[in-house]
């Protein structure tokens, strides 16, 4: 099965095991080709190591490794991001948070940016690559994700964007515009966090205490001495959690204009509200 085969020959193998999608992903990762090249060039034949190397993958993938971490990479919003098992595989539904962030944030003037819990730098890095003249930082505990953001920011030349390593507002000084996060929300133990994808990514980026609300918790409660008046807090939640996320900023007693916004599958996943 190892010996030199066409492109058509091992998409067809691999369809038998993986979805056409991530058959195409990984010939387009072995051949370091677009992918009208795999139809254009469907009877071109591929040497026997880049075979064998194409194979190992599939076999990783049937394993079930999240294909955006054995080809590396993952698109979000526009842009294309480096992702290892260090950081969480951006999502579709994080592109939510992302758009409100952006008709928030200013084109044509400075504006101050938090992002916490950074991970692969997909948040902080697309805000910052719209908007140049936004002035973003980007937080995150884990040193391993940091140098992934910061590879992203160059790959992305991306220049306005500042990291800290620390843990949400350890170590942030002075008063932001926008505050925006992605944190952990999936309770501890949940049954999810060993199935799919789920089971090779990070804990520490996925599952949080107290059925999965303490840092959602945590960022609503330290959030207003951070934002200016008038700045804006926009959190990513889980599935069941937007109606304790407003009750949380309720509760703070610094927010107004309170709100959660759904996703394209109608679920509410982002809520948020405005400093006084």
């Amino acid at each position: 099965m190892q010996n030199a085969v066409t492109i058509a020959q091992a998409f067809n193998d691999a369809k038998l095991y993986v979805s056409d999608i991530d058959a195409r992903l990984l010939l387009q990762h072995v051949l370091q080709v677009p992918p009208v090249f795999l139809v254009t060039h469907s009877e071109d034949i591929i040497n026997a190591e880049r075979v064998k190397y194409f194979y190992s993958l599939l076999a990783r993938r049937i394993h079930g490794e999240p294909i955006a971490y054995i080809v590396g990479q993952r698109e979000f919003y526009d842009l294309t991001f480096n992702v290892t098992s260090a950081v969480l595989i951006p999502r579709p539904e994080t592109e939510i948070l992302v758009e409100l962030a952006l008709a928030r944030i200013p084109v044509n003037r400075e504006y101050t940016v938090l992002d916490l819990g950074t991970g692969s730098g997909a948040i902080a890095l697309t805000l910052a690559k719209h908007r140049p003249l936004a002035k973003v930082i980007a937080v995150d505990l884990s040193a391993e994700a940091l140098e992934i953001a910061q590879i992203n920011a160059a790959l992305l030349k991306v220049g306005n964007v500042r990291f800290i390593l620390g843990d949400w507002f350890q170590g942030i000084v002075g008063q932001y515009n926008l505050i925006v996060s992605n944190p952990p929300y999936i309770a501890i133990g949940d049954p999810h966090l060993s199935q799919g994808d789920l089971r090779f990514e990070p804990q520490i980026a996925l599952s949080a205490p107290d059925d999965g609300i303490a840092y959602l918790r945590t960022l609503i409660a330290q959030a207003p001495q951070f934002l200016c008046a008038g700045g804006q807090l926009l959190l990513e939640h889980g599935y069941n959690q937007a109606t304790q996320c407003r009750q949380l900023l309720a509760q703070a007693a610094s927010f107004i204009n309170i709100f959660s916004y759904p996703d394209l599958a109608g679920i509410l996943r982002v809520t948020g509200g405005q400093r006084i």
